[in-house]
């Protein structure tokens, strides 16, 4: 099994990293605030005004830690890396795969089964540890929908095509984001959950989910261009240019599971709450610096917890599993599995 190693997020305004030796270095007006060795790392995240040294830059790119660029809010910016080394034969069986139609739309079926699996799994799970105490109507609209999900998912079994595998995505997603605000136990009505919005999110649990769903973007790139693969060329996601269509793919199934069950824990748990968040002229709700710490130390303890994998059979920490189901899906391109067997999470 690959080692875990880890990634630092720099978040301190004016931050300067630099290279010392074999160390990565954070200054701040002058003063060292951290020091961490260069070979416990695979990616450094700087978010807001980060300034990295060139010899940084270059010492990064040779050792293979990649360097990504976000805005306060968790907006992609750009990425450094070094040489790609991705096998062009696999790239190659990527790339036809993608435009054979019958062979996408088996894999994105088996993508899709493991988000609404696990899509199902949490709002089980609710109903399992909190059922008792729900209102009735909550109660009932999350039976409804978990039994919903669970329909949908014996018809993306018998879906033929892609367009039709697509439309059951977004049917499952109308099914799970409409009863999402039972899963909020804080009576605050700051904290509640109307529907999901993007670009920007206009309330504190859509600003959660997308800060965290830029997070687990980026670990689903860097687990596919580990295995060879190149993120920019999906399955589900239709080519754009700039997107990594197949880094979103991969995203799919771990959104539940990393990014939607962290986000209510850290509201119901109170964790976060309303001085955490602040609102802009245009209505986009963002975190505050001393949240987005927060949000940060989190995931990386979640990333941390220990889960069985199903196929593999073996217990691994919840941040490898990117790294394990790109290794899966690079496996099944090769023709070494017969089918992509997606996450399910129990």
């Amino acid at each position: 099994m690959r080692r875990q190693l880890n990634t630092l997020y720099v978040t301190t305004e004016g931050a300067w990293l630099k290279k010392d030796g074999a160390n990565v270095v954070m200054e701040v007006a002058g003063e060292i605030r951290g020091r961490l060795p260069a070979h416990m790392l695979e990616s450094l995240v700087c978010i807001g005004r980060v300034l990295v040294s060139p010899p940084l830059l270059g010492y990064c790119a040779e050792q293979g830690i990649s360097v990504c660029y976000l805005s306060p809010n968790g907006k992609f910016l750009a990425r450094v890396e070094g040489p790609v080394s991705g096998n062009v034969l696999l790239r190659r069986e990527q790339y036809r795969r993608s435009d054979d139609q019958a062979g996408c739309a088996a894999l994105v079926r088996n993508l899709l089964l493991g988000k609404v699996h696990n899509q199902r799994a949490v709002l089980g799970r609710a109903l399992r540890d909190h059922g008792e105490v729900l209102a009735e109507e909550a109660r009932l609209s999350l039976s409804h929908s978990h039994k919903r999900l669970r329909r949908i998912t014996d018809r993306l079994l018998e879906a033929p095509g892609l367009e039709l595998l697509r439309g059951l995505e977004g049917e499952a997603a109308q099914a799970y984001f409409g009863v999402f605000d039972h899963l909020i136990r804080v009576d605050n009505p700051t904290l509640r959950f109307a529907r999901r919005s993007r670009r920007p999110p206009l309330d504190a649990v859509n600003a959660l989910l997308s800060f965290l769903y830029t997070l687990l973007t980026h670990d689903c790139r860097s687990a596919l261009e580990t295995v060879g693969l190149d993120p920019a060329v999906g399955f589900l996601h239709r080519d754009r240019p700039g997107r990594p269509s197949l880094a979103l793919d991969l995203l799919e199934e771990f959104r539940p599971v990393l990014a939607d069950r962290l986000a209510l824990s850290l509201i119901n748990r109170k964790q976060l709450g309303e001085r955490d968040f602040r609102t802009l002229d245009n209505g986009a709700v963002l975190l505050k610096d001393e949240a987005r710490k927060t949000l940060l130390t989190a995931y990386q303890e979640r990333k941390r917890e220990e889960v069985q994998h199903g196929f593999l059979g073996e217990k691994a920490p919840l941040g490898l599993f990117p790294y394990i189901q790109a290794q899966l899906l690079a496996r099944h391109l090769r023709g070494d599995l017969e089918a992509y067997p997606p996450f399910l999470w129990k």
